[in-house]
C-alpha cells in the first residue's frame, strides 16, 4: 500500500472540494487564499505537499460536514522531491473521492520583477544567493510538475487585488451561492474603487483618529469597535446602510446579478470604514453565505 493510500483511508467515503491554489511568488496566491477563505472555505498557506492527505483526513476527522470546503496553498517553499509528487498525491485523493481543483496563478516575469521593486520583498529563493531575475526563472522550473496538471492558469498580469479577489468568488464559480457581497473599505484621499457598485461615505462619522488611544488601532479593534459603538449616530448610520441593502440586493438578485462591491469610506480608511464594513459583513452573514471583506488601505 503506498503512502498516500493510507493516509487517505480516514477520508474514503468523505465528499469534499480540495482548491489547491499554487502559481509564481508574486502572482497573488495569498489575495486568493483569502478570498476562499471568505467564502467559508478551511485555508492554509504553505502547506508542505506530502501532507495534503493528512491536512484532508485531519479536516473529515471522521464527520461528514465538518469541513466541506479545503483549500491550500502549495509554493516553491516546498521541497523539490515534494513538488513532483503533487500530481500523484492528488490522484490518490481523488480516488479516495475527493473532489479537487488545483488553480495556478501566473504572471509575466517583467510583472513579476517590478512587484517585487515596488513592494521591496524578498523572493522565497533569495536566500540561496540568486538574483531575482535568475530565482524567478529557477521557480518556473521547479514549479512546473505543478503547473502542467493545472485546471486552470489564471495569467494576473493585468489584474489588480480587486479583480483576483472578484476572479475567485464569480468565474471560478467558487461563491456557488445566487450572490456573493463584497464589503470593502478605502480612504478617499487614494481614491474611490474603481469596482465599486455602491459606495458610502463615513466621513461626517466621528473620528476615531482624534482619540490618542485608539490612533494606531484599526477598526477590527476591540477598542475602535468599542469607541465607535458608543456614538449614536454610528449606529444610525450603520443601520440606515444595512436596510437599504436589505431592501435593493434582491432586486439585483433577480436580475441575475451573482457579485455585489459595496464600498464604505472615510478619510484614512482605517478606523470608521473598516469598522461599519465588518459590521455590515456581520449582519449580512447571519442570512448569507457568500460574504467578504476587504480592506484596501489595511492590506
Amino acid at each position: 500500500m503506498t503512502e498516500p493510500t493510507k493516509k487517505t483511508e480516514k477520508v474514503h467515503n468523505a465528499t469534499k472540494r480540495l482548491v489547491v491554489i499554487s502559481g509564481m511568488s508574486g502572482a497573488g496566491k495569498t489575495i486568493a487564499l483569502r478570498a476562499l477563505e471568505d467564502l467559508d472555505y478551511y485555508c492554509v498557506d504553505n502547506l508542505p505537499a506530502a501532507l495534503m492527505p493528512d491536512f484532508v483526513a485531519a479536516a473529515t476527522d471522521g464527520q461528514r460536514d465538518l469541513h466541506p470546503h479545503l483549500a491550500v496553498g502549495i509554493d516553491v517553499r516546498n521541497r523539490n522531491d515534494d513538488l513532483q509528487r503533487v500530481p500523484a498525491i492528488l490522484a490518490e485523493l481523488a480516488r479516495h473521492g475527493i473532489d479537487h481543483e488545483l488553480i495556478f496563478l501566473d504572471a509575466g516575469d517583467g510583472v513579476l520583477f517590478k512587484r517585487y521593486s515596488d513592494t521591496r520583498r524578498r523572493h522565497p529563493l533569495s536566500a540561496d544567493g540568486l538574483s531575482l531575475s535568475d530565482a524567478i526563472a529557477l521557480e518556473r522550473k521547479r514549479l512546473k510538475p505543478v503547473a502542467s496538471i493545472a485546471d486552470r492558469v489564471i495569467d494576473t498580469s493585468e489584474l489588480n487585488v480587486h479583480q483576483l479577489r472578484r476572479l475567485i468568488a464569480t468565474e471560478l464559480g467558487m461563491a456557488g451561492g445566487p450572490l456573493s457581497l463584497m464589503f470593502e473599505s478605502f480612504a478617499y484621499k487614494r481614491g474611490v474603487p474603481a469596482d465599486a457598485d455602491f459606495v458610502f461615505d463615513a466621513r461626517c462619522l466621528p473620528n476615531p483618529h482624534w482619540d490618542a488611544r485608539v490612533r494606531p488601532l484599526s477598526g477590527r479593534d476591540a477598542a475602535v469597535r468599542e469607541w465607535l459603538d458608543a456614538k449614536p449616530e454610528v449606529g444610525e448610520f450603520l443601520q440606515q446602510i444595512g436596510d437599504f441593502l436589505e431592501a435593493w440586493l434582491p432586486r439585483f438578485e433577480s436580475d441575475n446579478r451573482s457579485y455585489v462591491t459595496i464600498c464604505i469610506g472615510c478619510t484614512g480608511g482605517r478606523h470608521r470604514s473598516v469598522y461599519l464594513a465588518e459590521r455590515l459583513a456581520e449582519r449580512f452573514r447571519t442570512a448569507r453565505e457568500q460574504v467578504m471583506t476587504f480592506h484596501r488601505e489595511l492590506e
